[in-house]
């Protein structure tokens, strides 16, 4: 019977270079999350060459695929923790069995995924306000774009499993490849050239399903060369699985919930308060690249120490983590108090440019603690307490609803005052991530693995 490996490097660059380890694993998954959302503007741009038809029948298939993919995301972030803890006890045989699971597992809830909504596609389309010309150039590009669902999650989960053994440069080059492949098959297939005839919105549909396929037999081909990737079919893995995707499938959903109520309250208010609050939003979520780009980082780290149990360590990585989040926290403080302006002329309309200040004002003043947010976030992940993170969410949102309405009936609510809820949403999260790790907290998943050592 073949033994499986148990040592791990004595030695992890962590341990002398903390803060430099952290940065050198964050940049490259910066710019792997930048990559798509450029890419969308590209699209956006050659489509909206075609004409308004076209290009809203764009927005409605791209925010109906986005909206059912964002669902499969806990296979990456439950393939990122898992190869993180076994790479951490040096299992490698482990590692590559789940490397080999967690992909097959994509790819056939990837064909499941297409097969089921694509004799949808129409009826989901009109749900999303679809009509006429718009509904059958949106059906026509959605229709495509179901090929390229297995790949699509493959790669969640093979970019998992590679941020799990801390390979960040992978998946950048692979999202910078398949990304620039896909905007050079924009120009080609959607206006034509040479004997190839113009396509129009169907020409990017093509274009991206053959990228995403690209992406994927690149990222199958990686994966089993540098973790050995198998399959090794466990019931038991593919049940811790999908707990974690009901559990992040919730907190996703709750973190969403708000969001929505939020923006339905800010437009409720009149054009002006839409348009602020719709500004202060996409600046905010912009920022989220950036510190997400830190707890996927973390997450790796911690996943890696925590999995050897070397608590002490974890909580090195933890503090970093922390130090980081709320240094560049304050950093974007800096930026936006002091940037307010030129944002405001970017994004605001003149009328809105009142209703503007005082939410941007609040909105600057709690980014070091949104950033903590983040930070904790990825820690937990790391740790695999998605549980704990699907309920604080849950707590948090609706504590905050409840507070958004109740500020409305007694004071009546301003775009400052949905701001300032906002705020309340964001240290609930703050309070209940930091203290769930802080040393000597019973419940703490660390403290358990300073017990069972």
């Amino acid at each position: 019977m073949a033994t499986t490996e148990t040592s791990s490097p004595k030695v992890h660059p962590f341990e002398s270079a903390p803060h430099r380890t952290l940065l050198r694993l964050s940049i490259p998954v910066l710019f792997s999350l930048i990559a798509e959302p450029l890419t969308g503007l590209v699209d956006t741009a050659f489509i909206s060459r075609l004409g308004a038809t076209e290009l809203a029948a764009l927005g409605v298939g791209t925010i109906l695929l986005s909206s059912i993919f964002w669902i499969f995301n806990f296979l990456g972030v439950a393939t990122q923790t898992d190869v993180a803890q076994s790479h951490g006890r040096g299992e490698h045989q482990k590692t590559g069995e789940l490397c080999g699971m967690a992909m097959t597992l994509s790819a056939i809830m990837g064909v499941v995924a297409a097969l089921v909504f694509w004799p949808l596609t129409s009826t989901v389309t009109a749900l999303l306000g679809a009509t006429g010309d718009i509904q059958t150039a949106a059906v026509s590009y959605t229709t495509i774009r179901w090929i390229g669902s297995p790949a699509i999650l493959i790669t969640i989960a093979g970019f998992g499993a590679l941020r799990g053994v801390e390979r960040m440069m992978i998946p950048l080059w692979i999202a910078v490849t398949v990304n620039a492949l896909n905007i050079l098959l924009d120009a080609v297939l959607i206006f034509g050239a040479g004997p190839i005839e113009a396509m129009g919105i169907e020409g990017a549909a093509i274009a991206t399903a053959i990228s995403q396929w690209v992406g994927a037999i690149f990222t199958m081909i990686v994966v089993r060369r540098t973790l050995q990737a198998h399959l090794a079919w466990q019931w038991q893995k593919v049940g811790r699985i999908f707990r974690i995707g009901g559990d992040l499938f919730i907190r996703t959903g709750m973190l969403t919930a708000f969001l929505l109520v939020a923006t339905r309250e800010a437009t409720r208010l009149g054009a002006d308060a839409g348009a602020a609050h719709q500004a202060i939003r996409q600046f905010w979520l912009f920022t989220a690249l950036f510190l997400d780009a830190f707890a996927i980082a973390g997450q790796s780290l911690v996943g890696f120490f925590f999995g050897d149990q070397r608590v002490k360590v974890v909580r090195k990585v933890a503090r970093t983590i922390l130090e980081f989040s709320f240094g560049f926290g304050c950093l974007l403080l800096v930026v936006m108090y002091f940037g307010e302006d030129s944002i405001a002329s970017l994004l605001v309309p003149e009328s809105a440019r009142e209703a503007f200040s005082k939410p941007w004002l609040v909105a600057l003043l709690f980014q070091p603690l949104n950033a903590l947010a983040f930070g904790t976030d990825g820690i937990h992940w790391g740790t695999g307490d998605f549980r704990f993170l699907r309920n604080v969410t849950t707590v948090a949102t609706l504590v905050s609803v409840g507070l958004l309405y109740l500020v409305g009936v007694v004071i009546g609510l301003s775009l400052t005052s949905i701001w300032l809820v906002t705020s309340v949403w964001i240290l609930i999260r703050v309070l209940y991530g930091v203290s769930r790790i802080w040393p000597g907290s019973a419940n703490a998943p660390l403290g358990k693995v300073e017990t069972s050592r």
